[in-house]
């Protein structure tokens, strides 16, 4: 085989059963020998070539190399709502409008006729609170946004939500077209929601640090109050805080706001992917 090989290569035949003869009798570039590469055989072995055209070759003679699986990939509508999934907490309440099944066999056996037995519905218990960041550098990550705030609206039944820009200060608004007319004091809503409410923020936490450590570092108003104050007021109220990031990862340690805003949340920062996810449900189900 490596005779025949050499002979072939010294010929100039560069056929491997990846392309159509081109050359007289199937020599030179692109020919029909079975060895080498970019030609045609319908067996050829393929050696020396960058990727496979026709799904042909029997062996290939040259180091491939194969990426592993990536489970940091930004996630769909049906991802999420899978992983919002694990954040549940069932119970019964509420009038009694669902057939048993079980309780109407058992009572029809026990009084000899036909007793049908109602229940609450099955629901999930758990409140939410989103925090969602708007504008700015968030302004490239609206699709995967979008797709989180529709997946829980699914998933939550009881799920409320307010929007702020880059830090929490005094206030949040509901309708971003609507934010400086129709503001809500963060106060209220501190006040308004019990400490078993399930707090999310969503933002990438990229701004000046002082935004976050001083009065007056608001980029849009002057705040009174610096925005840490208002992450730990939010993290002293609710019993469970999360961070969902939608920047990867690997680039947080060049941020020196995100750095400061994860340790203002416990450390309690996750990445917006399907692995982060479910890492953040998991932490709030605790």
């Amino acid at each position: 085989l490596a005779e025949q090989m050499r002979q072939q290569r010294e010929n100039g035949d560069d056929g491997d059963g990846e392309g159509k003869g081109k050359g007289k009798g199937g020599q030179g570039p692109n020919g029909d020998s079975p060895f080498g590469a970019n030609g045609y055989h319908p067996e050829g072995v393929r050696i020396g070539q960058d990727k496979g055209r026709h799904g042909r070759a029997v062996k290939v003679w040259d180091k491939r190399e194969y990426k592993n699986l990536d489970d940091s990939v930004e996630l769909g509508t049906r991802n999420i709502k899978v992983a919002l999934r694990r954040l549940r907490k069932w119970t019964r309440d509420g009038a009694a409008e669902e057939l048993d099944m079980d309780g109407t066999i058992r009572g029809t056996a026990e009084k000899g006729y036909l007793d049908i037995k109602l229940r609450p519905e099955r629901r999930n218990k758990i409140s939410v609170l989103i925090f969602f960041d708007v504008g700015g550098s968030m302004d490239s990550h609206i699709k995967v946004c979008e797709e989180l705030f529709s997946a829980a609206r699914t998933e939550f039944k009881n799920m409320e939500f307010y929007y702020f820009h880059n830090c929490l200060y005094e206030s949040v608004w509901k309708d971003n077209r609507r934010r400086h007319a129709e503001k809500i004091p963060t106060w209220d809503v501190l006040h308004k929601f019990s400490r078993d409410y399930k707090v999310i923020f969503v933002g990438d936490a990229t701004m000046s640090p002082y935004e976050i450590t001083y009065p007056g570092g608001s980029v849009e108003h002057w705040n009174e109050e610096p925005g840490a104050l208002w992450i730990d007021r939010v993290t002293q109220t609710f019993d469970d805080v999360v961070w969902l990031n939608p920047t990867a990862e690997r680039h947080w340690d060049y941020t020196p706001s995100l750095e400061v805003m994860r340790q203002l949340v416990g450390d309690r920062m996750f990445p917006l992917t399907l692995e982060g996810l479910e890492k953040a449900m998991k932490e709030l189900a605790r």
